[in-house]
Order: C-alpha cells, then structure tokens, then sequence
C-alpha cells in the first residue's frame, strides 16, 4: 500500500470545508499531533568540485548548474531570462511572476515590488546579469505596463512547471526545484563573502534566524576553513630555537622602545 503524507494544516482545512458544506459533523483533525517540519535542508546548484588546483575549479564549472543552463538553451530558448533573473535576484515565485514592467526600472537597475510576503515593500537591486535579461525580454514586450513574463500570446505566465520541471530532469539535476534557485542566490553571496544582515534584506526576511536556513556552505568551503589551521600550525620555531625552551614572561604595563639585552622575540612580543 502506497503511503501518503497531509500536511495537518491542510487536513483542517478540507474537514472545515467539510463542515461548511453540511458533509461531515466534526474535524478530527484537531486530535492529530503537529509535527515539526523539516525547513532545514537547502539545495542549490553546484558549480564547482572540491578539487585543489585553479584549473581544475575552472574546468569543474561545466558541472550541474551548466547542464541545466544547456538543456533550457537547447529546449526552452524563451524561459532562459526567466532562469537567469531567479538566479541572480533571489525573487520568490510569487514575486518574479506577478511582476509587471512598471515595477523595473533598469536605470537605477531595482525593482519595487508592492507587498512582499513579510507584508512590506522592497527594493530588489539587479546585477549586471540580471539588468541583461530584462533587456533580453524588453525588446518582446507588447504591453510596456504589463506583466513581464507571458507566453507566445502575450498572457501572464502563472509559473514554470510547465517547463522547468523537465529542463530539470533531463539535465539530470536530483531533487531540484524552482525555489532552490533562491537557495543558490542565498548560499552564493554567503560564500562570496557577503554578511548575514545584507542577506537578510536581500532576501526579504525579517530576522537573520530565518536567513541562516540559506547559509549553508558546501563541503568544499568548509574543508578550506579547516584547511587554514595548517596553515597556522606551519609557523613554527626554528629547530634550535625550539630545543633551546621559552621562558614565560610577566606582562608589563611599561612599553619600551629597545629590547633588553639576551631579551626573545617572545618576550618582545608578549609587551606589545
């Protein structure tokens, strides 16, 4: 027997509707247990291997993220701005999908949008990459205030399964969805260096605590932290300074310009 998983919630829901329509009396749904979903786990596409010389990083960017981008050119030409903006905004669907020319404006290179999911108004900026694919849609735009994205008929999309989850399958990329275009937006600017906070407020969220479900780095990243207590641990003493022992020195409170006389470069550096 094939087993089915009802989120609770949803569950209420069809047995309140049940109730309204005079279908069922009660709601047992009340008597089941809330279990605590899963929201920890992120996926994002890979574009580098965890190999060690710069040509082999290099040579690694045909990886995942290049398979899905080559399926799309080859089979959905006309949905690979779609891809790129996702890519490279971190937008919700909702968002990217209801957003309409009037809400872009490529000078200034941001988009407005009116009420995010937090319930406030916020300020999307565009890179380069993505400013390139407004452009690329712009010049086929029939209605200069309309939705941005629609089909060869000039009506709005209301998603991408019709395409994406294809492109995803035949690119041979496991376990992927449309939203884990975000958690790539996320993770990349994580690893690139970028703080929590300016995260947070790229992505839309409230508090940091929600941000850092797309904080995740990948192993690889994580092996080269590691990898620089090596590092550290190769600054060693000279063998026959280190078989000659280092006396401890009190700190002082005075500092000196010149060094005692027979005085170690640790205890010089123990004043400092």
């Amino acid at each position: 027997m094939r087993r089915i998983t009802v989120n609770k919630t949803t569950l209420s829901l069809i047995y309140r509707l049940g109730i309204e329509n005079g279908k069922v009396q009660s709601n047992p749904a009340k008597l089941l247990k809330h279990k605590r979903e899963d929201n920890e786990r992120v996926r994002f596409l890979n574009r580098f291997s965890p190999l060690k010389t710069k040509l082999e990083y290099l040579q690694a960017c045909s990886g995942e993220e290049s398979r899905l981008r080559a399926v799309i050119l080859r089979n959905f030409p006309e949905h690979i701005s779609e891809f790129d903006i996702a890519l490279h905004t971190g937008m919700r669907p909702s968002e990217q999908y209801n957003l309409t020319w009037n809400r872009v404006d490529l000078i200034r290179k941001v988009i407005t949008t009116p009420k995010s999911k937090n319930g406030k108004t916020r300020h999307i900026p565009l890179n380069s990459v993505a400013v390139a694919a407004f452009k690329a849609l712009r010049k086929c735009v029939l209605n200069p205030v309309g939705h941005i994205f629609v089909n060869i008929h000039g009506e709005p999309l209301h998603g991408y399964k019709h395409w994406f989850d294809r492109a995803v399958s035949e690119a041979g990329a496991r376990d992927f969805t449309w939203y884990c275009l975000r958690h790539t937006f996320a993770s990349r600017l994580v690893m690139s260096g970028v703080d929590l906070r300016t995260v947070a407020e790229l992505m839309g969220h409230k508090t940091i605590q929600m941000t850092m479900r797309y904080a995740h780095l990948p192993p690889a990243h994580q092996l080269a932290a590691v990898e620089r207590l090596v590092s550290a641990e190769s600054f060693q003493l000279p063998p026959d300074e280190a078989d000659k022992g280092t006396e401890l020195v009190e700190p002082s409170d005075t500092i000196t310009d010149t060094e005692p006389k027979g005085g170690s470069s640790i205890e010089s550096s123990a004043v400092n």
